[in-house]
């Protein structure tokens, strides 16, 4: 679909993109290095900069559109998702989920993630069907697609919810509990950075992360974007921006 005047006034109708950037899933987006580090006034533009394949995505569509890029930061998927589903950006990048999809209007996936259990080496649980007992406690990152998948099919555990994604691996550790949920390149890391812990075997959900914009914007904003993350999927975009990012262990979504 080419950037029309309905179509940037569909996408953009205060004249700049607004779009949530979450830094909660290392697979999308992330800071350099340099951002933690102050004084915040010496810092050079890029180094405060989130960088990422979603970040990538947001600039080429502002691009494609004509206009400016206005950037909204969170920690969380649950704010972002708040941040669209209230209107206050034009679009975001999520993974699919249905209770997000009563406020959001998604495309099809352009990156499908897996979603895995940790645990400590010495626990007893070997296996993803012991995981669901009612003596074990799983943490998740609140308002994640996993703690929402989970919180629809886990019958018998008790889920745990740490503030974000990035501190489920850290939160197990100090509550002392049984299973951590994950993106799984965020709880490989945990292990690289902790020790002491092991992956079990498989996967308890693909997560398809995908865009979406607010639910009652004009549909030709959706189809602006379906047509562009088709697009960018097919001519090999995605898969060399996650080559770019160094992204291992997810991959291009197939076509819609």
């Amino acid at each position: 679909m080419k950037a029309t005047d309905e179509v940037r006034r569909a996408m953009a109708p205060q004249g700049v993109l607004r779009t949530t950037i979450n830094l909660g899933n290392p697979i999308l987006a992330g800071r350099h290095p340099e951002a933690t580090r102050p004084p915040e006034a010496t810092r050079p533009p890029e180094a405060t900069r989130p960088h990422g394949i979603s970040v990538d995505l947001a600039a080429l569509i502002a691009e494609r559109l004509g206009v400016e890029l206005e950037m909204q930061v969170f920690e969380s998927a649950g704010q972002a998702v708040a941040a669209v589903d209230a209107g206050r950006a034009d679009m975001g990048f999520f993974a699919r989920d249905p209770e997000r999809g009563r406020g959001i209007d998604f495309t099809s996936p352009y990156v499908l993630i897996e979603g895995c259990y940790l645990v400590r080496e010495a626990s007893p649980i070997i296996d993803m069907a012991e995981v669901d007992r009612s003596d074990n406690r799983i943490v998740v990152g609140k308002g994640s697609a996993y703690d929402l998948f989970l919180s629809r099919a886990i019958q018998q555990a008790e889920l745990v919810r740490s503030p974000t994604s990035p501190a489920v691996v850290a939160y197990f550790l100090e509550h002392e509990l049984e299973v951590a949920a994950g993106v799984k390149q965020q709880l490989e890391a945990g292990i690289e950075e902790y020790g002491g812990m092991r992956l079990l075997p498989g996967r308890f959900m693909t997560i398809e992360q995908a865009m979406g914009v607010p639910k009652g914007r004009d549909p030709v904003a959706r189809e602006f974007l379906a047509a562009f993350i088709e697009e960018v999927k097919a001519e090999g975009i995605v898969a060399e921006l996650m080559s770019r990012h160094g992204i291992e262990g997810a991959t291009v979504a197939p076509k819609a």
